[in-house]
């Protein structure tokens, strides 16, 4: 060795290091999700430690969400020993009506307790994070653990639960939502592909999909954090507002933070942002 070349340590624990894997088919209807794992030592899972995981659903009005939008700011998590999976689901738009969305999502979380042991997992430490119509998807979660109406045949011995959620610019008030938007171009159309063809029933799904409307007297629920941009021009802060107050009423652990003018994703991902989300998404899955 040469005296002047300077020595720098190695990292034998893989500090800060992550893996991506993706195209993993979680479900009979050949939905896909992606990991992003923290490395492990000579690629073997089953004798490290198990890692709590964060179960993402990027919004994507309900079809099909892009697994990869974002992976940047989900990576950070799996360099901290956090894993993350990003999920997709069945699309609205291609003949899946509610709750197609919801019952993908929910297989997802129980095949990755089923994996657990092969990706290095803790089955007891899963949250749910997602954005718009994702994040009304995660609050659905949090609202509706093992709902056995929900809950289909694969890897129906687990548990669909999550342990907390945080929602960004969530729906979470349809009949308001789509009251609202009904002016929208193609919104119709929309609704037909959500809720079904029958105008008459629309209402009694979309309620049915609505978090305000699932909050119950005398029920347990995952903590929840909220956060919904002000200048949000697609789905208005007064859905956060309702969620919100229905979860202050039955005493649920619940955060809400407003994002000064914000849009619908874009400039809403302020540093601040971004912070709050990592330090309560960290706190809970310790």
């Amino acid at each position: 060795m040469i005296s002047e070349i300077p020595i720098l340590p190695q990292n034998p624990t893989l500090k800060g290091q992550a893996e991506l894997k993706q195209h993993i088919v979680y479900s009979q209807n050949s939905q896909e999700l992606t990991l992003i794992l923290p490395w492990a030592i000579r690629n073997d899972r089953t004798q490290g430690p198990r890692r709590p995981l964060i179960l993402f659903v990027q919004g994507s009005s309900w079809t099909t969400p892009n697994l990869n939008y974002e992976i940047p700011m989900l990576s950070h998590f799996a360099e901290e020993g956090i894993a993350v999976a990003t999920v997709c689901h069945r699309s609205a738009a291609e003949g899946h009506p509610f709750p197609a969305f919801l019952l993908d999502v929910k297989c997802a979380i129980r095949f990755l307790r089923a994996h657990a042991e092969e990706y290095g997992l803790d089955p007891q430490r899963i949250a749910a994070f997602g954005t718009s119509s994702g994040g009304n998807t995660v609050c659905l979660l949090g609202l509706t653990g093992d709902d056995p109406s929900l809950k289909t045949e694969e890897y129906a011995e687990q548990s669909d639960a999550v342990c907390a959620v945080t929602a960004c610019f969530a729906p979470t008030d349809l009949p308001a939502l789509f009251d609202y938007l009904k002016e929208w171009p193609g919104i119709d159309q929309s609704m037909a592909a959500y809720f079904g063809p029958d105008p008459v029933k629309q209402p009694e799904v979309m309620r049915a999909f609505s978090p305000v409307y699932r909050v119950e007297e005398g029920k347990q629920y995952p903590p929840f954090l909220l956060l919904h941009g002000t200048g949000d021009p697609v789905v208005p802060c007064a859905q956060m507002d309702a969620l919100y107050t229905r979860l202050k009423a039955v005493n649920a652990d619940v955060k809400a933070y407003y994002v000064d003018g914000a849009e619908h994703e874009g400039n809403f991902w302020s540093p601040e942002v971004r912070r709050v989300i990592h330090d309560e998404l960290t706190e809970r899955l310790k």
